[in-house]
């Protein structure tokens, strides 16, 4: 089997999904903007939120657990599945500086180049996206869920914003998804040993 898959062919591709349109999730996709630390649109006019069907599954359930636990409220979705021509960008930018642990290498994989993660948060009834001490690709200290007790000890992070973010981890996880130690919006539905042994990266 070959190692790539290429984005173009993912319309007609049964294991892949867009996430448009799903209830209970909007899509604010940072990388189809300017609004990201790069500072421009990565994704081009054609951007589409696409992520592999467990994934997609997985996502519709953490939204349903959301709106279960809170009414009203939906998921907000910054990334889905990013090609790894995207990646590749994204790693030559800060593969040189402190960042590039924020950051997989694209020989390895991220995977979000599977379809296999999101990048994620939560809104409010009146689409306010929930206060989580910090925004989006965010490369402090505070973002990083491993630092949150010290944060909160430090009075850099207040008991509501972490309150924010363990409702934000719990339906996600009761959805079948990992976070991660750096970025309290990254998740993944899949271990990524697992993944990066046994799927395809997408181009």
């Amino acid at each position: 089997m070959d190692a790539t898959i290429r984005l173009e062919e993912l319309a007609s591709h049964p294991e892949y999904l867009s996430i448009e349109g799903m209830a209970g999730v909007r899509l604010d996709l940072r990388y189809a903007s300017a609004d990201n630390f790069v500072g421009r649109d990565l994704y081009g006019p054609s951007a589409r939120a696409l992520l592999h069907s467990t994934a997609a599954e997985r996502l519709a359930r953490a939204a349903g657990e959301l709106a279960s636990r809170r009414a009203g409220y939906r998921l907000r979705v910054f990334d889905a599945l990013r090609p790894g021509r995207v990646q590749r960008v994204l790693w030559d930018i800060v593969k040189d500086t402190p960042q590039r642990i924020y950051v997989a290498d694209p020989a390895r994989g991220s995977i979000h180049s599977f379809g296999m993660a999101v990048d994620i948060t939560a809104e409010d009834q009146t689409g306010r996206a929930l206060d989580m001490g910090t925004g989006f690709d965010d490369f402090t200290e505070r973002a990083q869920p491993q630092q949150e007790a010290e944060m909160l000890a430090r009075g850099l992070l207040s008991d509501a914003q972490l309150a924010n973010r363990r409702l934000l981890r719990g339906c996600m996880e009761a959805a079948g998804f990992r976070g991660i130690a750096t970025e309290w919006w990254h998740f993944e539905a899949a271990d990524r040993d697992w993944v990066r042994a046994h799927m395809r990266l997408i181009e």
